[in-house]
């Protein structure tokens, strides 16, 4: 069975934004709604500063607030480990977005669903990656099977120290961050 998860190395994220606009078109997200979005996070004090880019969206957890959240049923984890809104089940009522930590899920006003990420399964259903990956210039996000040793995001997360957004809150993401660089190298900048 796969495992599907996700890793971004923040060292090759250029912030053109060209993941947002991929998914947008790809799963028509309303104006002022996003699936996945990239904040600008400046650290250091001047004269000292840099600028990274952090890439964010659902994080497909394995111990999802959001599905223990959903009175009925319809936020679900598939055993491939994405993380599924049934939009027929689906009545609006927002505790799945309360529940999130990473706010990574909307209403589409529109429909009256929840909506977030699914890793473009529908794209992952013709072996096609995820839109965001595939659009990625930087080549900043990495998508694969964590079950298969010899993966791409399965090699990254051995050879690098990765991190996740919010560990403390136990939902165990699927969304990993890298940098390749040394860490020495930035502080330096």
């Amino acid at each position: 069975m796969k495992h599907y998860a996700m890793v971004i190395d923040q060292s090759r994220c250029v912030g053109c934004m060209a993941c947002i606009a991929a998914c947008v078109q790809e799963n028509q997200v309303p104006f002022e709604n996003f699936r996945t979005r990239v904040l600008e996070i400046t650290k250091g004090k001047f004269p000292k500063l840099r600028t990274e880019f952090r890439p964010e969206l659902c994080n497909h957890c394995d111990n999802a607030p959001c599905v223990m959240a959903c009175p009925t049923g319809a936020s679900y984890k598939r055993e491939d480990g994405i993380v599924m809104i049934d939009r027929d089940k689906c009545v609006g009522c927002k505790a799945c977005i309360a529940a999130c930590p990473y706010d990574a899920r909307y209403i589409n006003e529109e429909h009256g669903f929840a909506d977030k990420c699914t890793f473009c399964l529908h794209r992952l259903k013709k072996d096609l990656e995820p839109a965001c990956v595939a659009t990625c210039i930087g080549k900043s996000r990495i998508f694969g099977d964590l079950s298969d040793k010899d993966s791409e995001v399965s090699r990254l997360l051995a050879e690098n120290e990765s991190r996740v957004r919010l560990k403390a809150a136990g939902t165990k993401p699927r969304v990993f961050y890298i940098k390749r660089y040394p860490t020495k190298q930035i502080e330096e900048v």
